[in-house]
């Protein structure tokens, strides 16, 4: 039988998923309590509000968050997001922070969700998840580009190296029209082959980034 794997960070109330941008504000806008005014005895409901920056919790980048006409959320193709076939790579016993193409040689990415296992997702919620987190490298990009890749999705901090200004993975991808997601976890369980993936945000216009339950069927 087929198992769902979730793939995702919870959001929570003050959580830092980016640092330097502010956590999500959580509460309730109608209370069960005040709600009780409303309703027949015996009957309520609670109607949340959140308050959150895009880039909150495990979410998605489409092309519009790097270039200005790029295709924002509300244009991204289900053929893109949804129901595809997965490989995950594993790159826990590099041998530097980057990760270069030498890690996808000889695995099939054409029409794929690339999946790139860190194991840097166990440093979630602490200090340690914002220093010196494992990236991608150009060439790497350039390499699942060139190879046909539908998505790409890591389980650290950023697809790109923090220190470089130029942010050349994103660049890359998103200039090629593959959605990158960042932030993940749960890696460790998604079987080496024969896995489905999917990755699909709220249908926004104008946004280019927003959380998602990213998930896998194996």
């Amino acid at each position: 039988m087929s198992s769902l794997l979730d793939l995702s960070h919870t959001v929570e109330h003050g959580m830092i998923t980016y640092k330097g941008l502010p956590a999500p504000l959580i509460c309730d806008y109608l209370s069960r309590e005040e709600s009780r005014k409303h309703y027949a005895e015996g009957t309520e409901f609670q109607i949340g509000k959140i308050e959150m920056v895009a880039n909150t919790g495990t979410y998605i980048d489409s092309p519009f968050h790097r270039y200005a006409h790029g295709k924002d959320l509300s244009q991204l193709p289900l053929t893109s997001l949804a129901d595809l076939e997965g490989v995950i790579v594993h790159a826990v016993d590099r041998k530097s922070r980057g990760v270069t193409r030498e890690a996808f040689k000889g695995l099939d990415v054409r029409g794929k969700a690339v999946l790139i296992h860190t194991e840097w997702s166990r440093h979630w919620r602490t200090d340690q998840y914002f220093e010196g987190h494992p990236f991608l490298t150009k060439d790497a990009a350039e390499y699942l580009t060139d190879q046909g890749a539908k998505i790409v999705g890591v389980d650290t901090y950023n697809i790109d190296d923090t220190n470089d200004g130029a942010r050349p993975v994103h660049s890359i991808l998103l200039g090629n029209e593959i959605p990158i997601v960042e932030h993940m976890t749960g890696f460790a369980k998604i079987p080496e082959k024969g896995f489905r993936f999917f990755a699909v945000p709220v249908k926004v216009r104008g946004f280019g980034t927003f959380p998602i339950r990213a998930f896998a069927i194996a």
